[in-house]
Order: C-alpha cells, then sequence, then structure tokens
C-alpha cells in the first residue's frame, strides 16, 4: 500500500498567467518540502497540457535529467533565490489524462466519475504508477475500493469554487463515513484551508488536496500547513 503525504497541492492551469508562474509556484512549494504534485488542466488544450506537464518534468524529475535548456538558467526561474541547487525529484500526478501521463513520463494519473475507468486507466499506466480516483457519495467509495485504485479522493468536503458545478459537499462525516468503508489511502479534497486541515485529518483522512489555499505565496502557505498537520 502506498503512504501519501499529509499535503497533496493540485496546481490548476487555470490560476497561473502561463507556463513560467506555473513553474515558479511549483518551485516554491517544492522548496517548502512537498514531495508530490497534481497537474490539472481542464482547457482541453493536449498540446499545452504535455508541453506544462514536460516542463514540470524537467524541472522536477530525476536527478541526472538535465533541465530543459529553455529553462536552465536559473536566473529564469528564480532558482538559486529559494534554493541553491535544482529542486529534488517530486511525483507527479496527471489529472484525467492517461496518456498525457505516459507522455510526460508522470508518475500516476487520477481520474474522476466520468473519466476512464479505473480498470482502464490500469491498463494504460500499468502497474508501477499511482493511480487516485475521485469520489463523491458512499456508493462510489465502495465501488473504488474494489478496483486497482491505489487511493481514493473524496469530496467536496467543504464548499470550493474550484469547479463550476461542484458535488454536493459531504462534510467531515462523510469523511468519517468513508474512512469507514475503504482501508486505502484517503485524500480529502474540497473547501480545505490551513484553518480546517487539522479537522479533516481527525475525521479520518490520510491527506489533503489543496488549490487555492495555496494560490498565495506557496511556499509560506505550504510551511504553514506543514505545521498544523505535524
Amino acid at each position: 500500500m502506498i503512504v501519501l503525504p499529509r499535503l497533496y497541492p493540485i496546481l490548476d492551469a487555470s490560476c497561473f498567467s502561463g507556463t513560467l508562474d506555473l513553474i515558479r509556484s511549483a518551485e516554491e512549494l517544492v522548496a517548502a518540502g512537498v514531495t508530490l504534485i497534481q497537474y490539472r488542466n481542464k482547457s482541453g488544450n493536449a498540446r499545452v497540457m504535455l508541453e506544462q506537464a514536460r516542463e514540470l518534468r524537467r524541472c522536477f524529475g530525476p536527478q541526472d535529467q538535465n533541465p530543459h535548456p529553455r529553462i536552465a538558467n536559473n536566473a529564469i526561474l528564480g532558482w538559486g533565490t529559494l534554493s541553491p541547487e535544482r529542486p529534488k525529484t517530486v511525483r507527479l500526478i496527471m489529472n484525467d489524462r492517461a496518456d498525457l501521463c505516459l507522455g510526460a513520463e508522470f508518475d500516476g494519473v487520477h481520474v474522476g466519475q466520468d473519466d476512464l475507468s479505473p480498470k482502464a486507466v490500469r491498463a494504460i499506466i500499468g502497474l508501477d504508477r499511482w493511480l487516485g480516483v475521485s469520489t463523491h457519495n458512499p456508493e462510489q467509495v465502495r465501488e473504488a475500493e474494489l478496483t486497482s485504485a491505489d487511493y481514493i479522493a473524496l469530496g467536496p468536503v467543504f464548499s470550493t469554487s474550484s469547479k463550476e458545478r461542484p458535488d454536493p459537499e459531504v462534510g467531515l462525516e462523510g469523511v468519517r463515513r468513508a474512512r469507514a468503508l475503504t482501508r486505502k489511502p484517503l485524500v480529502a479534497i474540497g473547501g480545505i484551508t490551513r484553518a480546517n486541515a487539522v479537522s479533516v485529518i481527525e475525521a479520518g483522512a490520510d491527506s489533503v488536496a489543496v488549490i487555492s489555499d495555496l494560490l498565495r505565496e506557496p511556499g509560506k502557505s505550504a510551511e504553514e500547513f506543514f505545521r498544523v498537520l505535524r
């Protein structure tokens, strides 16, 4: 069984002005101690998604992998300001797209209820990459428990603005119910902040997925999450 970090940052491309802005945010998160990042892009533009994903892979892939020439100069990204060396390796998860997960050499993929089935995704990505599945109610949690998914995400726990048409909030009681239904690692998502993260973990989540509360001063915000989640 995999072990998830307490903090599961999601970089939503719609929150950034472009690739450089997204990479800078990722670098701050990694410098603060983040070891896993999900890349999410709902634009539908596969070319842009693949370009940004490969940029993330080049920046945060294995240390013997050379950075892309365009971003190799630390002055471009500000590297050296936050850390004197290239950022460490980070586990990268692709949202929705199993094909782009392979194309960008990511470490796993996360799919929703309207995406390919976990069985189909596993057939594409193989056994070595991580597979996460989003759920929104007890029935979906039960179904996900029976799949080859490595972890299950549940949400939205609280009110969220990261989706145009979010599912109903499950609240802390929903997290408790999900915990009782699965032995897989459980990721809570939706409206989670530094103020309520501890209550979510206490309700049974192994990890909290965060988008909005990491946008402003990503490094500092991540460090504060780590402090409250100890």
